[in-house]
């Protein structure tokens, strides 16, 4: 089979094509057709060697893809040949609390991923495809939405009617996001340092967006927006860079979802804006199983969309990795193996 791996040494020069006996499923292991994959920016990390230096190598990265199946192994019961399904991200995660054990069953690392022609999954790390929705959408659910959905709806302050949310940027997770929270009937603000990008935000039901680069105190701009008050939530993407202005943007009370570390992973932060305004700060790793299947339901009954930045051909997946380190995509970047 065709795949894309990392070979030798980390880097994006080291994203080659190469040829792979096509695997067999075993006892409990499904042999599914990939159809489609999609990016997060996890998989340019694993690429760079940021994600996990300690990564073996060979290593096929991406997490997210959908397909078909195409081979059951023995003792598998629930799925079929034929059937359209797409990876859970944590093949070990099915239901409750994360594990250690669990986080070592993830897909695109240390598991091969995604980005070939076959991947062999478990059996429970299959999940249905919403019927409304193409392979090249449905490759988009299994990471960025997951972890949105995870932020906004599984915690201990789910989010409710009429509150407000804050997503930091505009990439797979915080499109996500913003698209939940409308279907949730909350109000959404949004940054970015594009206004093309606000501008699209708006489009997709966004009530306001504040440039960051132009206005580097937007959360100022943020409680000004919410009458003082700030948000319910925040969908807190951009790691240290922005953390304290997240904190400040953010109502007595209210939820910080760390999700990214897009500048940077580490700097001083005024622990008085914990306690004063007594903020959860809660870390999101994707989520479980049985929290895909509630979000699949959810994407299911309000036939919700993911928004797709870019198709590319599988030969051109080193492309799409390139896009999206330099970061001008909306929405979610797509690689395309039918």
């Amino acid at each position: 089979m065709n795949v894309f791996e990392i070979q030798g040494s980390f880097g994006l020069e080291n994203l080659k094509a190469a040829e792979r006996e096509t695997p067999r499923p075993g006892r409990g292991q499904v042999l599914v057709r990939v159809q489609a994959a999609s990016l997060n920016f996890r998989d340019l990390m694993t690429v760079r060697g940021s994600y996990n230096p300690r990564q073996p190598l060979p290593l096929i990265p991406c997490s997210d893809g959908a397909g078909v199946v195409e081979e059951v192994g023995e003792e598998v019961a629930t799925v079929r040949p034929g059937d359209r399904v797409m990876g859970a991200f944590c093949q070990g995660w099915l239901a409750g609390e994360p594990t250690a054990e669990a986080r070592k069953t993830t897909l695109g690392g240390p598991l091969d991923g995604c980005l070939a022609q076959y991947v062999l999954l478990s059996e429970a790390g299959c999940v249905p495809v919403p019927p409304h929705l193409s392979p090249e959408e449905a490759a988009c659910l299994p990471c960025a939405a997951l972890t949105a959905w995870n932020a906004l709806f599984e915690g201990p302050s789910p989010l409710l009617p009429g509150q407000t949310v804050l997503v930091l940027g505009t990439g797979g997770v915080s499109v996500f996001a913003l698209q939940f929270a409308k279907m949730a009937g909350a109000r959404v603000l949004a940054t970015s340092g594009s206004d093309e990008k606000i501008a699209r935000a708006l489009e997709l039901g966004a009530e306001a967006g504040f440039h960051y680069a132009q206005d580097p105190d937007w959360d100022k701009s943020v409680l000004k927006a919410t009458s003082g008050e700030g948000v319910d939530h925040v969908i807190e993407v951009g790691g240290a860079g922005t953390l304290e202005r997240s904190l400040k943007a953010v109502r007595v009370g209210g939820q910080v979802s760390m999700i990214g570390v897009l500048s940077g992973a580490t700097a001083p932060v005024a622990v008085t804006w914990l306690l004063m305004k007594s903020v959860t700060v809660r870390g999101i790793f994707v989520g479980s199983r049985e929290m895909f299947l509630r979000m699949n339901r959810a994407v299911s009954a309000s036939g919700l969309r993911p928004v797709l930045g870019r198709l590319f051909p599988f030969h051109e997946a080193p492309e799409a990795f390139r896009l999206m380190q330099e970061g001008g995509h909306f929405g979610k970047i797509v690689v395309g193996l039918r």
